[in-house]
């Protein structure tokens, strides 16, 4: 499954879950909840696995005799697919593996995290590693000059505005894109106002209006680098007086967090809860690649 996009189709080409509604309904359901899509797509893709096992399992375990008909045989394969509805989508099963797997194809999920002594300091002269391919302490250790600027700049510690641009683009693997594919470089999700003159992309979001998400055409900076981002983040947060509290709060984690959802920085309401935890993992993470 590595590198194909999700696409619920190949599901009508067997019997069972994969009717054209039913396709068509989990495409929508993609578009308004992806992660619950996911879940029903990677059950459906269990309960087909079941299927065919259960039948292979039947036709080893029966020998063809005269009583068989193609009566018998649909039988046989409408019990099967009964089996394996119930048998699918159980808590630990294969349909959890499948749904963690299209999650990080989809940058729904960072993949995972380094544990503490585990991760290896990357060579000095190593050749610079491409975002979607490097680990939690990759993304961490490629950004830390960029972010040591801005906290000069800003005041804010590196390690906050490196798990914020974690938070914002899922440990890189969810970068706002132009249109033909080529990254914005804009690692903390900073819209495109009225008194931005540079270049912008123009991407689908999820903004929360009165506590619920809603789906909308928004427009972001757009940089030549990730530098430029982490510079410009740290010239917004000194300037703008909307963020003069959370540069004061900034000793902690949890002020820094609490701070920016005062502010108004995003719409979702967990976005201080989010936040924090980013931060205690970028932490640890550092901690653990200097000890």
């Amino acid at each position: 499954m590595a590198g194909t996009p999700f696409n619920p189709a190949p599901l009508t080409a067997r019997t069972g879950f994969g009717d054209a509604r039913g396709v068509e309904s989990l495409r929508q359901r993609a578009a308004q909840d992806p992660k619950a899509a996911v879940r029903e797509a990677a059950k459906q893709f269990e309960s087909l696995f079941m299927q065919e096992l259960l039948k292979n399992m039947r036709q080893s375990a029966q020998s063809t005799g005269m009583m068989d008909n193609e009566a018998t045989k649909l039988g046989s394969e409408m019990l099967d697919t009964q089996w394996a509805g119930k048998l699918s989508g159980l808590p630990g099963g294969l349909s959890d593996v499948i749904a963690r797997q299209l999650e990080r194809q989809m940058g729904m999920s960072p993949g995972p995290i380094p544990k503490p002594g585990t991760a290896s300091r990357a060579p000095v002269n190593a050749a610079p590693v491409r975002i979607p391919q490097q680990a939690a302490l990759g993304f961490v250790q490629q950004h830390q000059s960029a972010a040591a600027k801005a906290e000069a700049a800003s005041g804010i510690p590196a390690s906050f505005m490196i798990a914020q641009a974690a938070h914002e683009t899922g440990w890189g693997r969810k970068e706002i894109r132009h249109a033909d594919g080529s990254s914005a470089n804009n690692l903390f999700g900073i819209k495109a106002g009225p008194n931005w003159n540079g270049p912008v992309a123009e991407v689908t979001t999820t903004e929360y209006v009165n506590g619920q998400p809603r789906k909308m055409v928004q427009k972001f900076r757009a940089y030549a680098s990730h530098a430029e981002s982490f510079a410009d983040y740290a010239k917004l947060m000194k300037t703008n007086p909307r963020y003069e509290q959370v540069v004061a709060s900034a000793n902690d984690a949890k002020g820094f967090a609490h701070g920016l959802q005062r502010a108004g920085y995003a719409t979702d309401p967990a976005y201080a809860e989010k936040l924090t935890r980013v931060i205690n993992t970028t932490l640890r993470l550092q901690r653990s690649a200097t000890a």
